[in-house]
């Protein structure tokens, strides 16, 4: 790559309905950023279809190369939060394929800084919309030196914000000013108090609420521009904030969104569990009565199934029914200083508090941990664990699940305060990286001096993102005769790559093309390569399963934030376990062949993120992009197991989200026979395991239980096993089960959970080996495959392998890695519309509904 004649600093934000791209030069000398163009665009819903080709033609337009940019600068937001989304996944992998720093700035300080370049100067305030009737506010001083921001970003009502800024302007101040314009001749700015300027695209939906709180700027000066997200990249470097040189520094993947709130499932579960009234699931209404000694009902340990760590504690939200625990607890630690349980249990339903508690067995409380953000900062009020359970970690682990928490509503760093002569605790904070700032003297009761301690928010990042990588073996497969390889500038890099082993059997030989996919259609984060002979050579996945557990299911805004977070540490492990197993010290972006993605069916909020991310790094690597159908990336899944497999055959695809029967004529050219008129098969499990009391996923959980029961205990419904078609309905049974459960409860009988499990089991197993049956003799085809998350069934993938063997069918079974959500099958897939060119475009973009049977 030449060198440079300039370092040039891309910056973008797509968090409104307008699409902001600036672009400029930096300077090291003065940390100066000047700004070269400034373009801004109606983005209507469609930032993800229009952000790339917009950079793409700017940088045409200025005779700019992708090799010029030193760094990108990313709008975080706060904004609208699939907006924010689209431009820091965009962003991430601009700036991981280019391999240059990426920061993110305030979309809200952009806008300030436009105010200021506009020449306006005094109170400012930023009101930019948050959907649902709220808004994002933030004062300004505008001075000739520059900004000054004068709170934290937070969501508030808008009627509350205007009220709040209305505050100490008078009458008659307030009715001169009238919502005029700023710096125009409509502005009429009254003699009584100082006008603050206005702007910011919430104004559009509530201009009349804060016509009484000040004058309107330009309307061209409420959205960000590329220039105002410069400004405030040049005011971040020269707060040494960011270093547009500094690749370290400026990690792709500590780059995150602004939220300022947690996502709507946990701000309803902090509600209902700061009320004492968990919802029981079986009844579908509030328990009444709800004692602190309470057993656990199906909701509490169903969807509050957070999952036990190796040490065999839970951590969950602390909820009202155990504030007696607590304020024993205190009493016993805390002394004087002890909290009531009063006092705790007014804690619990404030939104700027977040608590969390870790539990033994039989749901005993065993520590405790609380925090209160303010200022962009969380001040940790309590943390404490039970003698007998020390040095197990859990205060460590109570305080990183309140500083995700924290970041979430906006806090960027910690405080506490410690007594002096806890030297275990000081400890404990300093190994976090925890510094000690001050002290109050005698400030406990007893009189005692407390240390103040300041550090970074102690996240706990595992591998990443707080989860555990699992990285898959590949097992070479063998490309259909007649696919002659397609020729790339990768062949020529691998004829150096070592084929060497090293004893272990981790060495291999690639063979161009490779091509990375990556994953995000519902809850895992998954990146693959596979090469030119379809050899997986890495496939790894970080599951998000213990952040959804607690809700019983998938949550969709979840989902998409973890994307966000882990995405860049799962391609860059992706790319490490390729380079480790191909035998080369570094492979980099520019040394593959294409970069694919899931682009359909999925979460639309968690497919944006890869299909984002994977058009980014494309573009800055100049690589082909390749979409891929989800579905179809389960139904190669099979070709992991049995490299010699080929068409025609029948495919099953049963997951949380689709159940149906395909019939594949060819690779590509597929014929959905029948699908379900309702809920999916593993769906259908999550809502019975649900329904029983025994957590998330249901899968695996019936399916182990099942082994105790009795499949023919129970006659459960058998939906549509002799309609004549193919289609399947599994919502009656479902309901024959959670019907069965109530019956049973009311009639003051045990239930036997193995044989509910065993018996609900059999009958799905019925129905789906029935259907397969006839739709292999309709088709005649004479191989037959599971895909999805439920071809991991034990009783499911036995029941068919009794029917291919009597009916002289070869049966396909991928492995239990490729069985849930992974990144291999989407390789697989993606290596075919490789060799036959079948490239997106920049302005391709997620969706969460295709037809199978349609060519793409």
């Amino acid at each position: 790559m030449s060198e440079p004649t300039h370092s040039y600093i891309l910056a973008f934000d797509t968090a409104n309905e307008v699409i902001a791209i600036g672009l400029g030069v930096a300077d090291e000398a003065d940390r100066s950023i000047s700004a070269v163009s400034s373009v801004e665009v109606e983005a209507r819903r469609a930032s993800n279809t229009q952000l790339l080709p917009r950079i793409d033609a700017l940088l045409a337009e200025q005779g700019v190369s992708k090799g010029d940019i030193v760094c990108v600068v990313c709008g975080r937001g706060p904004g609208s939060f699939t907006g924010v989304r689209i431009a820091m996944a965009t962003a991430k992998g601009i700036a991981s394929a280019l391999e240059v720093p990426l920061y993110g700035v305030s979309t809200l300080d952009s806008i300030a800084w436009n105010l200021h370049d506009a020449g306006l100067r005094g109170p400012a305030v930023v009101v930019a919309d948050a959907m649902r009737k709220e808004v994002y506010p933030v004062r300004y001083e505008l001075v000739d030196e520059g900004i000054e921001r004068l709170e934290a970003d937070s969501v508030v009502k808008a009627e509350t914000a205007a009220e709040m800024l209305a505050v100490g302007r008078g009458a008659a101040s307030a009715s001169a000013d009238g919502g005029g314009v700023a710096g125009s001749s409509d502005s009429v700015v009254g003699a009584n108090a100082p006008a603050s300027i206005i702007a910011g695209d919430a104004l559009k939906k509530y201009a009349e609420l804060f016509e009484l709180c000040g004058a309107f700027a330009d309307e061209a000066l409420w959205t960000p521009t590329g220039k105002g997200l410069l400004r405030a990249a040049q005011e971040a470097w020269r707060a040494n904030l960011l270093d547009p040189f500094d690749a370290a520094f400026g990690n792709p993947a500590f780059a995150l969104p602004v939220y300022t709130r947690l996502s709507d499932a946990e701000e309803n579960e902090r509600i209902r569990l700061s009320k004492n009234e968990p919802k029981n699931l079986r009844t579908g209404v509030q328990n009444a009565g709800v004692r602190r000694d309470q057993q656990p009902s199906a909701h509490d340990t169903a969807i509050e199934n957070a999952r036990a760590d190796e040490s065999g504690i839970t951590y969950r939200p602390l909820d009202a029914a155990h504030a007696h625990a607590v304020a024993e607890l205190e009493s016993e630690l805390m002394g004087t200083d002890a909290w009531s349980e009063a006092l705790v249990l007014d804690e619990l339903p404030r939104k700027d508090r977040v608590w969390w508690a870790a539990y033994g067995t039989d749901d005993m409380l065993v520590g405790y941990a609380g925090g209160w953000i303010v200022d962009g900062q969380v001040q940790v009020l309590k943390v404490a664990v039970a003698p007998a359970q020390r040095r197990r970690g859990i205060a460590r682990s109570l305080l990183a699940r309140i500083a995700s928490d924290a970041r979430d509503l906006g806090a960027k760093a910690c405080s506490l305060e410690v007594r002096a002569s806890n030297e275990g605790a000081r400890a404990l904070y300093a190994s976090l990286g925890f510094e000690s700032i001050g002290t109050r003297p005698k400030y406990y009761s007893d009189r005692e001096d407390a240390v103040i301690m300041e550090g970074p928010l102690p996240l706990d990042h595992h591998d990443v993102a707080g989860m555990e990588l699992q990285v898959h073996g590949g097992k070479a497969l063998r490309v259909e005769d007649g696919c002659p390889p397609v020729r790339c500038d990768a062949e020529r890099r691998l004829d150096v790559f070592a084929a060497a082993s090293d004893g272990r059997g981790e060495r291999i030989e690639a063979a161009a093309p490779l091509v990375l996919a990556i994953e995000t259609s519902c809850d895992e984060t998954a990146a693959a390569i596979v090469d030119g002979s379809g050899q997986l050579v890495s496939d790894v996945v970080a599951s998000q399963i213990d952040f959804h557990a607690r809700f019983g299911g998938v949550v969709p805004e979840i989902a998409s934030r973890k994307h966000i977070e882990a995405i860049c540490g799962v391609t860059d492990e992706c790319l490490d376990v390729a380079a480790a197993r191909i035998g080369v010290p570094r492979l980099r972006w520019r040394d593959l062949s294409a970069v694919s993605v899931t682009y359909a069916p999925g979460l639309v909020g968690a497919l944006v993120v890869g299909v984002a991310f994977a058009k980014g790094a494309a573009w800055a690597a100049d690589l082909p992009f390749i979409g891929v159908n989800h579905l179809e990336g389960h139904i190669y899944a099979n070709k992991i197991a049995t490299p010699d497999i080929a068409p025609p055959l029948v495919v099953s695809l049963v997951s949380g989200g689709h159940t149906m029967l395909v019939h594949v004529k060819a690779w590509g050219d597929y014929e959905t026979l029948g699908s379900t008129l309702d809920d999916a098969v593993g769906e259908a499990f999550d809502k019975v395991a649900k329904a029983m009391g025994l957590g998330y996923p249901g899968g695996p959980i019936i399916s182990k239980l099942a082994v105790e029961g009795d499949p023919g205990a129970i006659d459960f419904p058998r939906a549509m096993l002799h309609s004549g078609d193919l289609r399947f309905s599994l919502s009656g049974l479902k309901t024959a089960v959670i019907t069965y459960l109530r019956n049973e409860e009311a009639a003051g009988r045990e239930v036997n959970k193995a044989d509910v499990a065993a018996s609900f089991q059999q009958a799905v197993i019925d129905v789906q080996i029935a259907k397969a049956e006839m739709a292999l003799k309709l088709t005649g085809a004479k191989e037959f495959c599971l895909g999805g998350g439920v071809a991991a069934n034990p009783a499911l993938r036995a029941a068919y392998g009794v029917m291919c063997e009597r009916l002289g069918v070869r049966l396909t079974l991928p492995p239990m890695s490729a069985c849930t959500d992974n990144a291999g099958m989407i390789a697989l897939v993606a290596l075919d519309r490789y060799r036959e060119q079948k490239f997106f475009g920049l302005d391709a973009d997620a969706q969460a509904h295709v037809n199978l049977d349609e060519p793409y």
